[in-house]
């Protein structure tokens, strides 16, 4: 490990996070998701893009980032399944040390290209300290607009009744109409243990997957992957909606459960594009909803990352996670870069000024 002055770029490889770094990782159960060793580590085993090199960036004992190499060039170590990415202090580390471990990582990223990092929550602790370091270290920080995050706390107590009048009108009636058909004509399956009907459900919701609107998976082992683990901790909610006549499967999405924060998350939704007039995806979310209230006491749902019109219909608030660029003007990105905000800017200004 480094001193407290000292930055340093310490490669990693896919077999997970070494130990040392459990002190600046989170408690799945109690902590970030996506700030854990059951995340990174099932991210680096099962999506680590080819050619990519994982880095840990650690500014003195006080900070630890996790990056991504690629092409040369540095940025934070998400994926297409990340919905947060934040710097890691270590417990204890006050906003001096921090501001020391964000010059000292400036100054080992200077001459180097621009740095990204992206996902972040602009109320990170640590993030405003990292970057007023690496500004005093000559780097400059742009910011910029990534994408939104869909989420809408639940009061305690209200339950199923109390979330659905909160629902558009809309909204309400198509769930009313749809459950009593699904009722009828469909099974729901909760799964949330390890286990063989865990493969069941994880073998359907690739059958799912395969036969819904969404593009391919990049990744095809992760969700299989990330659902074995956190069903081993306990945290998983996988739901599967079959057809009643022939056990087909016509929709499937599993939830991250955080109990700490008595929040959830879905990581990923999908439904058979042959199903839709049912609309089993509208009714898999609202069954998995009511009973993550009922039997979980979820006071938070959120809907992951983008700006999905759907995701607005479920839940009314909007967290913009940023991005920044770390630039240094003496090398030349770093410059092409710094000119294109102010040229940006400038068109704005002329823009407003007509």
């Amino acid at each position: 490990m480094s001193t407290l002055s000292e930055a340093r770029l310490v490669p990693a490889d896919a077999t997970g996070l070494p130990g040392w770094c459990d002190r600046f990782l989170e408690d799945p159960e109690a902590g970030e998701f996506f700030a854990s060793r059951l995340w990174y580590d099932t991210l680096l085993a099962h999506a680590l893009p080819p050619g990519a090199a994982p880095v840990l960036a650690l500014g003195g004992e006080a900070l630890l980032l996790p990056m991504l190499r690629a092409e040369g060039r540095l940025g934070a170590l998400t994926s297409p399944y990340a919905l947060d990415w934040r710097p890691l202090p270590a417990p204890g580390a006050d906003p001096a040390a921090l501001l020391a471990a964000g010059e000292a990582l400036g100054r080992a990223w200077r001459f180097a290209p621009p740095i990204r990092l992206d996902l972040l929550d602009p109320e990170a602790p640590a993030l405003e300290p990292l970057l007023a370091g690496c500004a005093a270290a000559r780097l400059r920080p742009l910011r910029y607009r990534h994408t939104g995050n869909w989420h809408e706390a639940v009061a305690p107590g209200a339950g199923w009744e109390g979330y659905l009048a909160g629902r558009p009108s809309a909204l309400r009636s198509t769930i009313a109409r749809k459950l009593a058909r699904a009722g009828r004509e469909a099974e729901f399956h909760w799964l949330d243990a390890p286990g063989p009907p865990l493969e069941q459900g994880i073998a359907a919701y690739e059958s799912v997957r395969a036969r819904s609107w969404k593009p391919h998976e990049p990744f095809p082992d992760f969700d299989a992957a990330l659902m074995r683990a956190v069903a081993a901790r306990g945290l998983l909610r996988l739901g599967v909606l079959r057809r009643r006549s022939d056990g087909e499967p016509v929709a499937a999405q599993y939830w991250v459960l955080d109990r700490g924060r008595r929040r959830a998350t879905v990581l990923k939704l999908a439904h058979a594009e042959g199903e839709r007039a049912a609309s089993p995806g509208t009714v898999l979310t609202a069954l998995m909803i009511r009973r993550l209230l009922a039997d979980d006491g979820v006071q938070e749902l959120d809907f992951g990352r983008g700006d999905d019109d759907y995701k607005r219909l479920w839940v009314g608030e909007r967290r913009q996670r940023i991005g920044v660029l770390l630039c240094d003007p003496l090398h030349p990105a770093g410059l092409a870069a710094l000119l294109r905000q102010a040229a940006g800017r400038l068109r704005r200004r002329l823009g407003l000024s007509r």
